[in-house]
């Protein structure tokens, strides 16, 4: 029988530090989470089903045999199947708006009994194989002009259902993609246009929609004067300034329309709008306390007082980074970022010595997502970015995102070992 993967020639093992890194997250993740929840005079109980840890415990003993299922198939199955599963958690995606629970303001979980589970988690390792599979397929002269095109579209669907479950984080998430893409020949100009645009962005909600359009067209101005007299470059200004401001006022359509009001207050917070220390400011503010309180060497496991009162919201899940500094302080925060950093450079490394090109595009799509979510968890519990509501990789209290990173890893684990 013909194999599915042509690249499957030979083995050359599993990496073990990319495992020994996963091991060394998760157990983190594991005695932070215990932390959170413990008790001084000693009744807590590691194994109390009724406690955060202890689902924990049995959401990575499940996320260990999901791991070993994916490194003992057929490498081939990953990439064959891979449109039929981005398909499969689309449809759970779309059924969540109808008939979804909703938790902290986003619809995006799906309950059964006891029991939920959150596709759009899934959604990103779908959209990582499917990207990595449409690329490698459609690379033909003919076909370049549509290629883009379906790419986009691959990614721009989940985010617009995830904006339809209010659950702007994982939105956000898959613009991580654009580190693909950078690496596959997206031109720099359209960072720099990323770039303009985060500013435009700023601008508008800092102030007002009108400061960016005065701003823009100052400079279209200046762009016009110099250009006058090559049509084609007045051709592309135009285009430019009419796609600028319609990019300021959908920034503001979007604030308005699509975020829920403790998301709009938590970024006026954030931009220094507004000043709430009881009400959206409030996990903010305990959240920084708890990690300056931590100093050096942090107050001692099982010692935190911000997180063990639960001071902090949140403080197992979306927060959980909070406990981290506090118990273990600055050089704790490193040892995790270390082992980021290294879980991150190890894929984009092994990515790159890939003959296969759908391992390469999949490690570059897997690499973006974990990067995004670091920043952003980091970013938010240290208060320059918003507060929006996504997990740490492998370290947060949660089923859906344990297993969905687990899958996300292990899938690359397994296609890198041939």
């Amino acid at each position: 029988m013909q194999k599915l993967d042509p690249y499957n020639k030979m083995s050359k093992g599993f990496d073990v530090r990319l495992i020994c890194y996963y091991l060394a997250l998760v157990i983190i993740g594991w005695i932070t989470i215990y932390s959170t929840c413990y008790i001084p005079d000693g009744s807590t109980p590691i194994f109390d089903f009724g406690q955060p840890y202890s689902k924990q415990m049995l959401w990575i003993g499940t996320s260990i045999v999901l791991a070993t299922i994916i490194l003992l198939i057929d490498s081939g199955i990953i990439q064959h199947y891979a449109y039929f599963f981005y398909l499969f958690c689309l449809i759970l995606m779309i059924l969540v708006i109808f008939i979804g629970a909703e938790i902290n303001g986003a619809k995006s979980w799906i309950k059964i009994g006891s029991f939920s589970i959150q596709p759009t988690e899934f959604m990103k390792v779908a959209t990582a194989l499917a990207l990595a599979k449409f690329m490698q397929e459609g690379k033909t002269a003919n076909e370049r002009r549509y290629v883009w095109v379906a790419q986009i579209a691959l990614i721009t669907i989940p985010i617009f259902v995830a904006l339809l479950q209010h659950d702007a984080g994982s939105a956000l998430v898959f613009f991580s993609f654009i580190i693909l893409f950078y690496r596959e020949g997206l031109s720099a100009e359209f960072l720099i246009l990323g770039i303009i645009a985060a500013i435009l962005a700023y601008i508008s909600l800092k102030f007002n929609e009108l400061y960016s359009i005065a701003l823009i067209t100052v400079v279209f101005i200046i762009f016009m004067i110099i250009n006058r007299t090559e049509k084609k470059k007045i051709r592309r200004n135009v285009i430019v300034y009419l796609a600028s401001i319609a990019f300021v006022f959908s920034v503001y359509f979007l604030y308005d329309h699509g975020l829920e009001s403790h998301q709009k207050s938590r970024i006026d917070t954030i931009l220094g709008k507004t000043s709430d220390p009881l009400g959206a400011d409030f996990n903010l503010n305990q959240s920084k306390i708890a990690i300056g309180s931590g100093g050096l060497f942090g107050k001692g496991y099982l010692n935190g007082t911000q997180t063990k009162l639960n001071f902090v919201p949140e403080q197992s899940t979306d927060f959980i980074f909070c406990a981290i500094g506090e118990e273990w302080g600055f050089f704790g925060t490193l040892v995790v970022f270390g082992l980021f950093g290294a879980l991150i450079f190890r894929i984009l490394k092994l990515s790159e010595k890939q003959r296969n090109p759908f391992v390469r595009y999949y490690g570059y799509g897997i690499a973006g997502i974990f990067a995004i979510h670091f920043f952003i968890n980091i970013g938010m519990t240290i208060g320059v970015l918003p507060i929006i509501g996504i997990p740490l990789p492998f370290i947060s209290y949660g089923g859906s995102s344990l297993w969905a990173f687990t899958m996300m890893l292990f899938c690359f684990i397994k296609l890198n070992d041939n």
